[in-house]
Parts: C-alpha cells; sequence; structure tokens
C-alpha cells in the first residue's frame, strides 16, 4: 500500500485541481481531514433528498426507490441499500473524511443500533423538498417529517446517553440539508404544479422554507448546518433529455432557476447567523464545482458527463434503472452520473474532496 504521509505532489496554481486528483484516486485509502484543534464533531447527520438518502425510502410505499439492482453495485459487497448511487453518498463520505465512520445509516433501518444514532444517521428521502407540494406529488417523506423523525431521534440519544451528552451531540455534530433540485426540475418545470409562481416568487418560496427549517433545527439546539444550494439540474442527463432539445444540451432555464435560488439562499444563512446567536450555518456551493466537472470531465478523469451509466443514460432513474430492463456501462469510473438524475461515487468522492475544509473551518 502507498504510504500517503509520503507521497508528495508540486503543482502550479493553474494544475491544483489535477494534483488534488491524483492525491484520491493514485492512493489506496484516503485519510480522514485533520480536525482544528478543539473542534469535535461527533456525527453527522443528514436531512433532504435523494443525494442524502441511505434508504429511507426503501419502506415507503412509492416510486422513487432504489433497493435493487444495479443500484449499490460498488457498495461494499455489491448490496442495494436504498442509496440512489452505484455506491455510497456525500453524507457517507463525509462522516468518513471527518474521521466518524463509513457508512450513515437511514434512521428507518430495521438493523439500527443504538451506538449508530449516536454517530449519526440520514432522515433524507429521495424525491423530497423544499416545497411542501414536492413530496406529496411522489408520496415521499417531507421535510416537515423528517424534523418528526427527528424529534424522536433525540428522545432516543437521550435516553442511552443523558441529556447533557445529548445535548452536547445536537450542538455539535454537523447537520447536512440538501434540497432543492426536485422542487426545480419536478414541481415547478416537468409536472407545472406550481403555475401560480413565477421563477422569482418560486425560489423565494424555497429560500424561505430552507431558512425555515434551519430555524427550527436550532429550536432543537443544532447550531452547525451545512446547506448545499441547488446544482446545475438543466445539466444533468434527464434533464437534458427533457428540457434541452434534439441535442440534449443543458437545459438552461433549470439552471437560472438553480441560480437564482442560490443566490437566495446565501443572505438568507448569512442572516440567520445574525439574529440566531451560536448557529454556524454554512452555504455549500455546488453549482460551480459540479458544473466544471460536467463541462470539462476529462479534467477530473471522467469521460462521459452528459448520459449516466444505467440503461441508456438518458432517462432512467429509480424503478427504470433495474436489473432486468437496464444494462450498465462497462465502466462506472467513466462516468459523472450513475442514473439519469444522480453523480456516481467517484464524482462525490471528487467534489467532496474539493469541499471538505467549508465543512471544518467554518465551524472553529
Amino acid at each position: 500500500m502507498k504510504d500517503n504521509s509520503s507521497w508528495s505532489c508540486s503543482c502550479s496554481w493553474s494544475s491544483w485541481k489535477i494534483c488534488l486528483l491524483s492525491v484520491l484516486f493514485l492512493t489506496e485509502t484516503i485519510t480522514a481531514v485533520k480536525l482544528p484543534p478543539k473542534l469535535i464533531i461527533p456525527a453527522v447527520i443528514a436531512f433532504g433528498d435523494s443525494i442524502v438518502d441511505t434508504g429511507m425510502n426503501n419502506n415507503v410505499k412509492t416510486v422513487v426507490k432504489c433497493d435493487f439492482l444495479p443500484y449499490g453495485i460498488n457498495f461494499q459487497s455489491g448490496v442495494a441499500t436504498g442509496r440512489f448511487c452505484d455506491g455510497r453518498v456525500p453524507a457517507d463520505l463525509l462522516a468518513e473524511e471527518l474521521g466518524i465512520k463509513s457508512i450513515v445509516p437511514a434512521y428507518l433501518d430495521p438493523n439500527l443500533k443504538s451506538k449508530d444514532l449516536l454517530t449519526g444517521v440520514s432522515f433524507a428521502s429521495g424525491g423530497s423538498g423544499y416545497d411542501p407540494i414536492t413530496p406529496k406529488l411522489v408520496a415521499v417523506i417531507s421535510l416537515e417529517d423528517q424534523l418528526s423523525y427527528f424529534e424522536e431521534y433525540i428522545e432516543k440519544v437521550k435516553n442511552i446517553v443523558g441529556e447533557a451528552r445529548k445535548d452536547f451531540i445536537v450542538a455539535n455534530s454537523l447537520f447536512l440539508l440538501v434540497a432543492g433540485s426536485d422542487d426545480i426540475a419536478n414541481t415547478y418545470y416537468t409536472l407545472r404544479a406550481r403555475p401560480e409562481y413565477d421563477v422569482d416568487s418560486y425560489t423565494t418560496l424555497m429560500s424561505d422554507s430552507a431558512s425555515e427549517f434551519v430555524t427550527k433545527l436550532y429550536g432543537y439546539g443544532v447550531r452547525r448546518v451545512a446547506v448545499f444550494g441547488a446544482p446545475p439540474i438543466g445539466c444533468v442527463p434527464s434533464q437534458r433529455t427533457l428540457g434541452g432539445g434534439i441535442l440534449r444540451d443543458c437545459a438552461d432555464n433549470y439552471n437560472e432557476a438553480a441560480k437564482l435560488f442560490n443566490s437566495k439562499l446565501s443572505p438568507k444563512l448569512d442572516s440567520l447567523r445574525k439574529t440566531l446567536p451560536g448557529i454556524k450555518p454554512i452555504y455549500i456551493n455546488i453549482y460551480d464545482p459540479l458544473f466544471d466537472i460536467i463541462q470539462n470531465p476529462a479534467n477530473y478523469g471522467f469521460e462521459v458527463s452528459n448520459k449516466g451509466c444505467c440503461g441508456t443514460g438518458a432517462i432512467e432513474v429509480a424503478v427504470l434503472c433495474n436489473k432486468i430492463t437496464s444494462s450498465v456501462c462497462p465502466d462506472v469510473s467513466t462516468h459523472v452520473f450513475w442514473d439519469s438524475y444522480h453523480p456516481t461515487e467517484k464524482t462525490y468522492k471528487v467534489l467532496v474532496s474539493l469541499l471538505i475544509n467549508k465543512f471544518v473551518n467554518q465551524f472553529v
């Protein structure tokens, strides 16, 4: 095994991304990020949609499911866990980078153990969003219901370790909030379920909802919240197919909506820092790094960025990506996207490697 500590790389500023990725892919293991002195992060806890859903939808009566192969083909021994990916998702990878654990289980996992609660779980549900209509359209777990599960979680943790330690875990853990893609892509554009809103007013609804959710978390004692902005949703394969014309270009209107939402979300979080004493919400710009990966895949070790690995790569997602009707590309590692909507584990690893310091330095 290559010794990570002795591997060195000398790069100019213009090639810093290639250097970083060399370290990521040429070493066999990824050493956990070194936390600043006195900074303790006991757990990673996730809310939101399919990007951080680790199996919550498995027992929900919805078509937004993936607890079957080929999902999970690169997850440990090839098990479909309900993660919308070929392997692990950002909640898992961040927990590993922080030295906590390599897998963040779903809160509703029937095999969940008490020790799992103390180091973090995911409440996220694929297909959910900031707009309360979004989860209803596909019968998944709303953010409000995810918060109800979190109330249960708090009580369970208190019963395990007591009030004081429970308060410490809640106050010092890293909370992830990842939503917005399904609101824009599905509720607003594809299904046209909000005809009374224009893009400006709809993205305001979304940003207001995000701010309100963080405020509710604060009321439970949460202080460290990383809120992901919307990605370049118009460039994911399914939205290229649906809104990118005959050439399947990026759907510009979807991307403009994402950027408009992001431009409202970031100042909302800045405002909460001023009004809620002790809270440290940080805005995670996922749009720019993912857009760069999609536009310049070769720079990151990819070959295909406009199609997913599953099936034709143009439209298959969830139940349409299955072992009966969908083939899998010969080499998942060449693709930015696993299915027509979700990135591969390799893409997530690249993104986490580029963003990890955001989660650390701003919590000091």
